[in-house]
């Protein structure tokens, strides 16, 4: 009997870190993944950016894999070698990235890995885009530019010499859209259940 507690533990670590079913319903993500809702509502309270931006960088970035690393270079074609960058998460935010953010706001402990500490980040970055460079919160196709090029990239054009970026972007924007359309169609059920914020 000592045991099953220790089992229980394994099963709900298993569901916590386990990408969405559906990743394209963002109704069913939140169904699914109880707490997520309410924690991009706060993020969006706290920072501005809303719940269908964030949910669209972090399908982009990783899939919702809370582990998730650039693949690795191969040495002489075969060889696995050094990683691109030091990306990590659900965000893929490099360490010195994230250093930066934990030391703004002064979250010591936060984990690229935890669902919560990677939409606060997403949340905190997009405000900082937002009074460095002047875009929009709600501006999917602009933030996620910023996010992926620095605000620094982004000011000196960088992604211009980069088409795959800016198709890239493109798919993150109607993927925001997708996600808002349904969360405006499953308002009622997140308002009975007093998660809906607008």
């Amino acid at each position: 009997m000592r045991w099953i507690p220790i089992l229980l533990l394994f099963v709900l670590a298993g569901c916590a870190t386990t990408p969405p079913s559906n990743m394209d319903d963002s109704c069913e993500i939140f169904r699914e993944k109880n707490g997520w809702y309410d924690v991009t509502r706060d993020v969006y309270e706290r920072w501005g950016v809303p719940p269908h931006v964030q949910l669209a960088i972090i399908h982009q970035e990783s899939r919702f894999q809370y582990d998730a690393k650039p693949p690795r270079r191969k040495l002489l074609w075969v060889i696995p070698w050094f990683r691109k960058s030091s990306a990590y998460g659900f965000a893929q935010v490099k360490d010195s990235t994230w250093d930066w953010y934990r030391e703004k706001t002064g979250k010591r402990w936060a984990s690229r890995d935890d669902f919560e500490d990677a939409v606060d980040f997403i949340g905190w970055y997009g405000n900082m885009t937002y009074k460095t460079l002047g875009i929009s919160k709600w501006d999917t196709y602009k933030q996620y530019l910023a996010y992926h090029e620095g605000h620094g990239g982004y000011r000196r054009g960088t992604y211009r010499s980069k088409p795959w970026l800016i198709k890239v972007a493109g798919r993150v924007k109607v993927r925001a859209s997708r996600y808002h359309t349904q969360l405006s169609g499953c308002k009622e059920e997140l308002e009975s259940s007093g998660w809906w914020p607008f």
